[in-house]
């Protein structure tokens, strides 16, 4: 109800508005008649020899007539268009309106009166010119009538004084025929004025039929336009990301669409240190932060360069470098160096951006996004600020990681996946104190393919577990081959990746099969990488738990990663494994044998063993051996191999030392 008590008057000031507007154009109109019949009369009564009296009276009509003309011709506030009138200009416009009819028809009052002095010129009705002039009278209301439709009250009052000075002269002159033509004039008044009322109530009626159409319309159009905003504010957000206004992957595969053939480059952009950021100072300024990379890079690409942003901290740009005359690694160190400014609130340096390029022909997207990915991979392998254009040898690396993904579960199926052995040896080398296992794939294509490959494409095949399982059913079946000879105290170490420690129950899994076959558990040892110890609180658990078991466990690689007194107390490791980049050409260099040192007397001190591997030359054992390292892994000790090669070595070892 209150909606409508606004819109009710707002529909009859527009009513109004219509009628006052048809009132202009039908006055404007009728006025040359009105003067014609006016001067026609006045001069009937000049040839009457009432020529002054004539004069006169046509002065005063056109005064009156002068007087309308001005009246509709004025500016009126209420007829000036506007689109969007606030309520007090409304309001004033309909106050304006409504003067404005009013003095109408009171002009138009006016008119009539002067037309009630008409008989002044006939002796009241009763001359030879009567007919003339009750003629002109009847014609002048009835096409006041007509042209006055809009609004009643103005051709009312224009024909009731001519018509009633009229009547009243012919009731005056007295007789019959008078008398009869005065009540026929009174009764022709009446019949104008119920005229005029109809025509009103109609014009009034046509006005508000339009006026509600029109309003319906416009109610449709903003409904319409309503819908469209919406529309276009949700494809908005489904294209867009909301947090720096960019292109998403989904509105990014969009624009990618038909631009892919040609000179079409793609360039993936990851951040470094980002992760930092949000751990040190939240996300709130995370979010802020990635809003600033992306202002950056919107201002630093060129045009017609489609910029989105993947998730997280991954952007991606598709141009076609050709049209945009720039180099894809000229953008990219534009870009790198736009990301490395300073940020308000950070370290200078804390942020910095790696950028895989790839601009080989690709059949969709979602190869281009591939291969720009390996470009990014391998840019980060490098360090921080690089960029990497996706060449023919990154190709053959993603054909061949496709390759193993897709043949890594017929492999396994078929069991054409091995597990070596590698000796670590004891003794300064001279006896065989372990044995660690290798997993080898010789694929049919690729030849053979690298561990870290292999355990890659497992974790993307969704085969980690399974790979797991198959390398501790060889191991196992090592042990139980060792014990069966007699060589219980030989462990058999196993590398546990950090994907594998984390993504399944790798000590349910190991302690189970263990205690199935009725294996010692001390004989086999875990072998983790820094990376693992790195994420102590997703492993630690399960560490501990292999450890309480009795299963050794080793840190490998130690030395050039992230290594830390509190990761080896954490893990508690029975064993470190130098890193074979501090142990390869020992002899030659100074640094790495005060290196070495060090590590050695860390285990010392800790009750760890401490395994060199990398020994490639005699040169390096007898260095270790001088530094007082009693475990040595590498080529010119022991190659890995075969089980059955492994257990052939070992026995002609002992064949040796009898």
């Amino acid at each position: 109800m209150r909606v409508l008590g606004r819109v009710e008057p707002q529909r009859d000031w527009l009513i109004r508005r219509d009628q006052l507007d048809a009132v202009r154009r039908s006055v404007l109109r009728a006025i040359p008649v009105n003067a014609l019949l006016g001067l026609a009369g006045a001069l009937v009564a000049a040839h009457a020899g009432e020529a002054l009296a004539g004069l006169i009276w046509f002065a005063a009509s056109t005064a009156a007539n002068l007087l309308r003309v001005g009246l509709c011709r004025a500016p009126c506030l209420g007829l000036v268009p506007t689109p969007a009138m606030p309520p007090e200009r409304a309001a004033a416009a309909a106050r304006s309106i409504d003067r404005r009819l009013r003095l109408c028809w009171l002009a138009a009052l006016l008119s009539g009166t002067v037309w009630a002095f008409l008989p002044l010129l006939c002796a009241g009705y009763t001359s030879d010119q009567t007919l003339f002039y009750l003629t002109v009278t009847c014609g002048i209301t009835a096409g006041a009538v007509t042209h006055g439709t809009a609004f009643a009250r103005i051709p009312v009052c224009f024909i009731t004084p001519p018509l009633l000075s009229a009547a009243g002269c012919l009731a005056y002159a007295g007789g019959f025929d008078r008398t009869c033509l005065a009540a026929t004039v009174v009764l022709y008044l009446l019949a104008l004025a119920r005229s005029c009322a109809a025509s009103e109530a109609g014009f009034r009626d046509t006005s508000r039929l339009k006026h509600e159409a029109t309003a319906l319309a416009a109610a449709h159009e903003a409904a319409h336009a309503s819908a469209r905003a919406l529309a276009e504010e949700m494809r908005l957000r489904a294209t867009h990301d909301a947090l720096t206004g960019l292109l998403n992957r989904a509105g990014f595969a969009q624009a990618a669409h038909g631009r892919l053939a040609g000179q079409t480059c793609l360039m993936l952009l990851d951040l470094d240190g980002f992760k930092s950021v949000n751990d040190i100072y939240g996300h709130t300024v995370g979010d802020r932060l990635l809003t600033e990379v992306a202002r950056r890079l919107a201002e630093s690409i060129p045009p017609g360069c489609r910029a989105a942003r993947l998730g997280g901290d991954e952007f991606a740009l598709l141009y076609d470098p050709a049209a945009a005359d720039c180099p894809p690694e000229r953008l990219a160190e534009r870009l790198i160096g736009r990301v490395a400014e300073p940020f308000d609130g950070f370290d200078a340096g804390r942020l910095g951006m790696s950028v895989g390029i790839c601009r080989l022909p690709a059949d969709s997207l979602t190869d281009l996004l591939t291969r720009a990915d390996q470009a990014l991979y391998a840019a980060k392998a490098v360090g921080r600020n690089r960029f990497r254009v996706f060449d023919e040898g990154l190709l053959r690396s993603l054909e061949m990681r496709r390759d193993c993904e897709r043949d890594l579960s017929r492999a396994l199926a078929e069991g054409t996946l091995a597990v070596w052995f590698q000796p670590i040896f004891g003794q300064a080398g001279r006896e065989v104190a372990g044995l660690e296992a290798l997993v080898r794939w010789h694929h049919p294509v690729h030849g053979w393919i690298p561990p870290g490959d292999l355990i890659a494409a497992a974790s993307a095949a969704g085969l980690t577990e399974s790979l797991l399982r198959f390398i501790l059913e060889q191991v196992c079946t090592m042990m139980l081959t060792l014990r069966a000879r007699g060589l219980g105290d030989v462990r058999v170490a196993m590398n546990v990746s950090p994907r594998e420690m984390a993504q399944i129950a790798v000590d349910e899994i190991v302690l189970g099969r263990l205690r199935a076959l009725g294996l010692p558990l001390p004989m086999l040892e875990i072998e983790i990488t820094e990376e693992t110890a790195l994420d102590i609180e997703a492993t630690q658990g399960k560490i501990a738990a292999l450890s309480q078991a009795g299963i050794r466990l080793a840190l490998d690689d130690f030395g050039v990663g992230y290594s830390a007194l509190a990761s080896l107390r954490a893990l508690r490791a029975d064993r470190i494994k130098i890193d074979r980049s501090l142990v390869t050409g020992l002899t030659a260099v100074d640094d790495k044998r005060g290196l070495v040192q060090a590590v050695l007397g860390l285990g010392r001190a800790l009750g760890l063993d401490v395994v060199a591997e990398g020994v490639e030359t005699a040169e390096d054992r007898a260095t270790l051996e001088a530094m007082g390292c009693r475990f040595m892994q590498g080529y010119h000790l022991g190659r890995p191999a075969p089980a059955e090669a492994t257990l052939r070595m070992m026995a002609d070892l002992q064949a040796s030392a009898a």
